[in-house]
């Protein structure tokens, strides 16, 4: 059995000069980067999140993690 899994990493900075890393599961295998880069406007101009890094200020990367397993039958 095989399977693949996406997951959609959007790398923020914050005020504080940190780094702040969303990831978002089960992400479109289709999703551009004008999506992305749009989501990411978006929650820094909402000011959705937070920690303790202080609010995030601006993009910094996002990249498409895709993963697949195979399994062995051994038995």
């Amino acid at each position: 059995m095989t399977e693949t899994t996406r997951v959609l990493e959007m790398t923020f900075t914050t005020e504080l000069n940190k780094k702040h890393v969303i990831r978002v599961a089960d992400a479109r295998s289709d999703v551009t980067a004008l999506e992305v880069a749009t989501a990411m406007d978006n929650i820094i101009s909402k000011n959705i999140f937070s920690g303790t890094g202080g609010e995030l200020v601006e993009k910094t990367s996002a990249q498409l993690i895709t993963t697949q397993v195979d399994e062995f039958d051994i038995l």
